[in-house]
């Protein structure tokens, strides 16, 4: 692959909003940045606020983790529900090197209130602290104690699925795949927001996006070499820590993707949808022109945003009808 690749334009309203954004967060990331960037974190949230005003309940719950670690969750219900519904799990993104359990709430507390959802969103350990398999076991052992409490929840076993954007979209799409392999819990759907699915840095959206946008080529390298230290790139990963790599994806569950034509994630998640239907496995993928990573989360007030939105609380408000 070339180093450099001419890359799609920017979306007009997007390309405005990345030259206010360059005087906020770097374009590229580097592994001595890592401590100053949780310091300050461009994807910390406080969550209080934004549960209260949605009218949603939160509890933490500590749990173990891989390896007998703890791990916190918090489970999140709309006020006054009762009964038994649909749930959803929710892993964070940040890069696998930064974020909590709160980065992207907001992207799934629209589909807690309008299908009346119970959420459990995990705090999964990060990189380079805690390395593969440190954060998708993590995530996995969340999605067991989930389905093992569902009836507590107020969940439905059969109505739960898995939702996750960038570094939580290919941990979700990993922990699918445990699930898989593992013989459960079940899974009604994944939704795969601009996942982070491949450490190999051999696409030709990743030599696009070189030093530009958010979360560029070099930003992907760092968050990948954290994870997997001197295993990246080699063959020696597993398809759970980067679902790319997996030759299989027969069994699993139905999937939603979308990612921005301007993003290094475009081709690994094109790629990825087009394995799931080689394998028979229904997908809905979304392409989004001129979009940069995140951009639905950076830039909402945008057309092309509401767009994204729109079509991906659409497919999770018929997922969680079935």
């Amino acid at each position: 692959m070339p180093t450099s690749l001419t890359r799609p334009p920017f979306d007009p309203e997007l390309e405005a909003v990345l030259t206010v954004l360059a005087d906020q967060m770097p374009p590229t990331i580097t592994p001595e940045m890592i401590p100053l960037l949780r310091e300050g974190s461009a994807v910390a949230v406080d969550p209080g606020e934004m549960l209260e005003e949605a009218g949603i309940d939160r509890r933490d719950v500590t749990i173990p983790g891989h390896n007998g670690g703890e791990i916190v969750i918090s489970v999140l219900k709309p006020k006054g529900h009762s009964g038994t519904g649909p749930g959803i799990y929710h892993t964070h993104g940040g890069g696998m090197i930064m974020g909590d359990r709160w980065v992207g709430i907001g992207q799934i507390i629209p589909w807690i209130t309008a299908c009346q959802a119970v959420a459990v969103t995990v705090e999964y350990r990060l990189a380079p602290e805690f390395p593969d398999p440190y954060p998708v076991e993590d995530c996995f052992a969340g999605l067991v104690w989930t389905a093992e409490n569902a009836a507590e929840l107020g969940i439905d076993p059969c109505r739960l699925i898995i939702a996750g954007a960038s570094a939580g979209g290919g941990l979700a799409a990993g922990t699918a795949l445990l699930a898989r392999d593992r013989k459960g819990p079940a899974l009604a759907g994944q939704v795969l927001i601009y996942p982070m699915l491949d450490d190999r840095d051999a696409t030709a959206s990743c030599a696009q996006i070189d030093g530009v946008g958010v979360w560029d080529r070099t930003s992907n390298v760092t968050g990948w070499s954290a994870l997997l230290g001197e295993r990246v790139g080699t063959d020696d990963v597993s398809i759970y820590a980067a679902p790319a790599r997996a030759t299989d994806l027969s069994g699993l569950p139905p999937a939603f993707i979308d990612c921005g034509s301007a993003e290094v994630f475009r081709d690994e998640d094109v790629a990825y949808a087009s394995a799931l239907w080689r394998a028979g496995v229904q997908a809905e993928l979304h392409v989004w022109p001129g979009g940069f990573h995140g951009f639905d989360m950076m830039a909402p007030h945008t057309a092309i945003a509401q767009s994204m939105t729109a079509a991906r609380d659409a497919w999770v408000t018929r997922a969680l009808a079935l």
